[in-house]
């Protein structure tokens, strides 16, 4: 059974991006525990960063994956860009663009193309620690753009949808 850590992005006193009074930190948690159920119904080992709204640097969740010994690496995040309605869509990152990582990245991003979101790709990100110190295939997911009113709308309306999404895309990646 592999084991799949899933990272809620921020959290307590690190709000991430807000929009509207919209917190970037409690829509990472609430898609976290919804993705997370999903993969432990699939008989797959979950392990979260977070449950509730606490911060920990991403150097700690990153050492808390290694610890674990985890297969897999999950943070969920929005993004967001300068301008509120300037983008839309879905975009996952990872520490290098070719491997394991990549093709997670790229089956939750087509999943999440089939919810209707656009797919921004896969990108290479190398300074972020939770891709570039975790000792496991590490995706950092932006599912939509938190500023951009489609996107909230489409997040929130098919919520499940979403998360299923991004479950499948792991799935069939492990």
């Amino acid at each position: 059974m592999a084991t799949v850590v899933i990272d809620a992005g921020h959290g307590g006193s690190d709000f991430g991006a807000t929009y509207l009074g919209r917190m970037e930190k409690d829509d990472n948690l609430r898609l976290a525990l919804a993705v997370g159920n999903i993969l432990s119904q699939n008989g797959v080992n979950v392990i979260y960063t977070r449950t509730g709204d606490v911060y920990e640097t991403p150097a700690a969740k990153a050492a808390k994956a290694n610890e674990a010994g985890a297969d897999y690496f999950v943070s969920i995040h929005r993004n967001s860009s300068p301008y509120d309605n300037q983008y839309t869509g879905v975009e996952s990152l990872v520490y290098n663009k070719y491997g394991p990582a990549a093709e997670m990245a790229g089956n939750i991003n087509r999943q999440l193309e089939a919810v209707g979101f656009v797919n921004q790709g896969v990108n290479e990100r190398q300074n972020l620690a939770v891709l570039r110190q975790t000792n496991m295939p590490a995706v950092l997911v932006e599912a939509g753009f938190i500023n951009t009113d489609r996107d909230n709308m489409r997040f929130d309306s098919r919520f499940d949808e979403v998360a299923r999404a991004i479950a499948d895309g792991i799935l069939m990646s492990i």
